[in-house]
Formats: structure tokens, sequence, C-alpha cells
């Protein structure tokens, strides 16, 4: 029994990160209203306790539904108070599921790392939905290989098992049939998780923003980050 599913991965992570879900909703949404998409049939693989589900929920119209999957009995549990008529949770994994309808949207965020065939698990994904929406840690960078601690954390005590820099996290969804419609980071000084924002001077802040902008693809070379992708 994995770790996700025998209570293990919820004593390493109490909260289940929920703390970042307003903010992974939010850059959701940003994504869709760059491509201009308006789904009405939405799916998230992977959803934890499902706030980030509830999030949009909040924010979308009354049209739109939402199913999260999710293979943690513990995370289930946790998910149910926020279900209801138009969003709804299921224990189990949607690849095993067989859909009379692909889904509109499918939303992957900070998943595939965790997943030990992670090739297998994205050429089987890809039917599932018109639209996919991935959310990548950029695991890989100058820092983190010259100190190491953060990827023996990463596998530790989140348990990614495999670990990408931007390059390779578009080449292996390509390599498995995606069509990349879209992406931006996550990360920088401008936009990144609100639990990781030091509070630092407004001057401190501009200037950091202000490097970033002129090179995000560097910044993010030597200090990683993460990746949100839309892909068909």
């Amino acid at each position: 029994m994995s770790q996700y599913q025998d209570g293990t991965y919820l004593a390493k992570n109490p909260t289940w990160d929920v703390e970042d879900s307003p903010w992974k909703a939010a850059n959701v949404i940003r994504m869709m209203e760059r491509n201009h998409l308006a789904p009405s049939r939405i799916a998230e693989v992977g959803c934890g306790v499902g706030e980030i589900l509830h999030q949009l929920y909040q924010a979308l119209p009354e049209y739109c539904s939402f199913s999260g999957y999710e293979i943690s009995p513990q995370a289930i549990e946790l998910c149910d108070p926020r279900k209801n008529e138009r969003l709804q949770f299921y224990l189990g994994d949607i690849l095993d599921e067989v859909l009379v309808t692909p889904y509109d949207l499918v939303m992957v965020l900070d998943v595939f790392e965790h997943v030990e065939d992670y090739i297998g698990f994205l050429r089987r994904l890809r039917d599932k939905a018109e639209y996919k929406i991935f959310h990548i840690p950029l695991d890989m960078s100058v820092m983190s290989v010259m100190h190491m601690s953060p990827i023996l954390n990463a596998r530790n005590k989140v348990g990614h098992l495999h670990y990408f820099c931007k390059e390779t996290a578009l080449a292996t969804l390509q390599d498995n049939g995606y069509q990349i419609l879209d992406s931006f980071y996550t990360s920088g000084p401008v936009n990144r998780p609100p639990r990781t924002m030091m509070q630092k001077s407004r001057l401190v802040d501009l200037v950091k923003a202000k490097v970033f902008a002129k090179n995000p693809d560097k910044w993010v070379r030597i200090l990683g980050g993460s990746l949100m992708v839309l892909a068909k």
C-alpha cells in the first residue's frame, strides 16, 4: 500500500498543503482566461482534500460541474464537507474510469512527479479530457543540485520520485502525445505560494521583480520554481 493510502503522507503533511489552494485555483483561472476556455465539466486528478475544486466551484459559473479523484481515503474524508450537487469526490483513479464523454478539462496539479510509471500515467490520461492543465514543480535547478537537500526533502516529505526543469517537463508531455498550448511560471518573486513569500522591503521586492521579468528562464533555472501548462 502506498504512503498516500496508508496515512503516511497525511502524517508528514497534515494540512495536505491546503493553504496553497486559493493560489493554485487563481492560476488555473488565469490559464483559462488567457486561452478563453469555458469548460462545463472539470475534473481534478489527485485532488487532495478538494479545496482547489472548491475554490473553482465558488468562482466559476453555475453551469460548471466538478469531479475530484483521489486515491487516499484520508484525503477523501477531508473532502466530504466540501461536496455538493455540483462538486463530487471519488476514491479511486480516473484512469480506471470508463467515461462515456470525456471531461472538458482535467487538472493535474503537482501529481505526475509522484507517480512511479509517470509515462504510462500520462499516456492513459490523454483521452480523459479535451484540455489538460498541469502544474509541475521544477525541482531540478542549479541551487537544488548544488545543495541536494531541496531534492531530498521533496522526495522524503512530499514523495517526489521524478525531478524536472522546464525543458524536460515540456518534452515529457510532448513525447507522450500532448500539444502544448500555453505555459507560465508560478514562481519567482511575483507569482508563488503565499506561504513561501518572505517579508522584504518594497525596494527588495521591486528589484527582484525586475530581475525576474528580464530573464525568468534564467531565474528559474538557477533558483527553481514551478510551471503551469495548458495542453491538448
